[in-house]
């Protein structure tokens, strides 16, 4: 992916932060996955009372694409306003994992990118119907 389709990733991201709910945490993060066709699906942090139901932007992201009929994925662009790279949570990696594969992770802030990854090297080892 070139820096100007990582660019517009990011900024799909940043767009779908906007719409986070995080009135607990105030923590508020936006994703953006592409599909293999180009189409751009953006998600945000979604919090509630019992914390352990919330859902992150990238797990709403990959679910909404999959609940349109997307299939293939090639990149998520992840987003949150902190200084330091913000990568994708465990749970979140096993389902970009098990749905999306190997998928270039871009990783940016307010302002800039702050890191591109590969999921498999975020993910060692991973856990997938190859085990089953």
């Amino acid at each position: 992916m070139g820096a100007s389709d990582r660019a517009a990733l990011v900024a799909a991201a940043r767009a779908a932060r906007a719409h986070a709910v995080a009135t607990f945490s105030g923590f508020t993060v936006g994703a953006a996955l592409e599909t293999a066709d180009g189409t751009v699906v953006g998600g945000c942090n979604i919090e509630n009372a019992t914390y352990g139901l919330t859902l992150c932007a990238e797990r709403v992201a990959m679910f909404k694409a999959l609940s349109e009929g997307h299939r293939h994925f090639v990149a998520v662009a992840v987003v949150a306003d902190t200084d330091a790279p913000t990568p994708p949570c465990g749970a979140c990696r096993q389902i970009l994992w098990e749905f999306g594969g190997d998928l270039e992770v871009v990783l940016a802030n307010l302002t800039v990118e702050t890191g591109v990854h590969r999921l498999g090297d975020l993910l060692p080892l991973p856990f997938d119907a190859r085990l089953l």
